[in-house]
């Protein structure tokens, strides 16, 4: 039986569409608790739809606590199914769930696959920092503070460095302001653990970052999202927002914003903060592509000086994923706060890595690095949006310095529709239904790396798939 969309399913793509029924199949009994499904193989012939379909729903169904996966035997329905009368509502790791599986398929490694909408920058960009040869310099630090927890504000010298860093933006923070996290996502998590409780309003950028939205559904927020334009969040929408209720928050990411690359004007930040002044809103600005734009870029940080902003940084971006050092500024009592909190949930961030980015800021190497970055990245850029324009592509702004590219291909009214077809060339994009709320929504716009965007396998599957198209 091909998988088709009945009147009610229709906005489902085929993989939502196979989870569904499988789910269906077990409550009716097709499938018995502990019994072993069909194969991949098996299941791909009888819906008629590709194996790549089955294995994303397999991988769902068992993130949803429905399957276990077991190697070599194949995919079993669990002895204890979840629990879930279909009056309830759904918990709030079940609404997370589906950015869960998200993010396990944009974080999946397979030197086989070019992942065109990577969130990362390309690793030759990053391979001159060389992290291998910093080991001998931090033990040189202080070898015996290795083997403790360390301060619940993190590493103090790289907290001295920070507060440099961040006076080089105009945001003027002393080292009791900035507490040292497990990258930019443990960051988040903190602040949404201080601020928000179940049923909390929370309003985001959207689209947006996906693994905030999983983040807030972890934590029961009703999440309202704020329509982002080309030159910012649309301020009208915000207003109305922030006067239908009151939010405690409202995240935002200024500078080469995930995922259309725009920026936010400076006006636009002016009326942002009147606004949050007015309606006495909070601002968390998350800044981790801060290295590649330059530091007179104009931030909300910057103009309001941490009175209504949590300013929210990284090195994952421009050192290294692996190294997991972020940090958030924001005034002293707050500071105090997260500290605390960071220090009940996580105990500490791990000064070694903290330590080897202190070695890494106080070489002249890093500055260089820096600067090399926004180079590449203004030259990557400019190559990629020439690129989608000649294939005809509708472009979300015109970015001039932006790891991303928010671009609708002619022909696809949804983004969903290209990734399957490119899915069988081994290409992995980034449609745009995963970067907002609500992901079964069709959306024609997809991210783009522009690091990645010259690579000629994706170029050889465009001019495929538009000749395919015209003929």
């Amino acid at each position: 039986m091909a998988l088709e969309p009945d009147h009610n399913d229709s906005h489902r793509g085929l993989t939502q569409q196979l989870v569904a029924l499988v789910q269906r199949q077990i409550k009716e009994g097709v499938y018995q608790p502990g019994g072993r499904l069909p194969s991949i193989r098996e299941m791909a012939r009888t819906h008629g739809c590709a194996k790549n379909t089955v294995v994303n729903a397999f991988d769902h169904l068992a993130a949803l606590g429905v399957l276990e996966p077991r190697r070599g035997a194949g995919f079993f329905v669990c002895a204890a199914l979840p629990e879930r009368k279909e009056e309830d509502e759904p918990s709030s790791l079940s609404r997370a769930m589906d950015v869960v599986w998200l993010m396990r398929e944009q974080l999946k490694s397979d030197p086989g696959h070019l992942r065109i909408g990577d969130g990362f920058p390309p690793l030759e960009w990053l391979a001159e920092v060389r992290l291998d040869k910093f080991h001998q310099k931090v033990v040189r630090t202080g070898l015996g503070a290795l083997f403790g927890y360390g301060s619940r504000f993190g590493y103090l010298p790289l907290r001295q460095h920070l507060m440099h860093k961040l006076a080089s933006y105009g945001i003027e923070a002393a080292t009791s302001q900035i507490v040292l996290t497990h990258g930019a996502n443990q960051a988040l998590d903190i602040v949404i653990r201080n601020f928000v409780k179940p049923g909390d309003r929370v309003l985001v950028d959207e689209p947006g970052y996906y693994m905030l939205f999983g983040k807030l559904k972890l934590s029961g927020a009703r999440i309202i999202g704020i329509p982002r334009l080309a030159d910012g969040p649309d301020l009208a929408v915000l207003e109305r927002e922030l006067q239908g209720g009151k939010p405690c928050l409202f995240f935002t990411q200024t500078l080469a914003h995930n995922p259309t690359g725009s920026d936010t004007v400076p006006h636009k930040a002016h009326q942002l903060l009147q606004l949050a002044d007015r309606y006495n809103a909070i601002i968390v600005e998350n800044d981790p592509l801060a290295d590649f734009k330059p530091v007179s870029a104009p931030r909300i940080s910057t103009l309001d000086q941490l009175r209504r902003t949590i300013y929210i940084g990284s090195f994952s971006k421009s050192v290294s994923a692996a190294l997991r050092v972020g940090f958030i500024a924001c005034h002293r009592d707050l500071a105090s706060d997260l500290a605390d909190i960071k220090m009940l949930v996580h105990v500490s961030s791990s000064e070694y890595c903290e330590r080897t980015l202190d070695v890494i800021l106080s070489e002249g190497h890093f500055n260089r690095h820096t600067a090399r970055l926004r180079d590449r990245l203004t030259q990557a850029t400019e190559q990629a949006r020439r690129l989608l324009e000649q294939w005809g592509a509708d472009l979300f702004g015109a970015p001039t310095q932006s790891l991303y590219v928010w671009a609708a291909m002619p022909g696809y009214t949804d983004a969903k529709a290209l990734a399957r077809e490119l899915m069988g060339k081994h290409i992995v994009t980034a449609p745009g239904s995963i970067f907002h709320i609500d992901t079964e929504a069709p959306v024609s716009w997809s991210r783009y790396n522009v690091g990645l965007l010259s690579d000629p396998r994706f170029a050889a599957a465009m001019r495929e798939s538009s000749a395919r198209r015209s003929g």
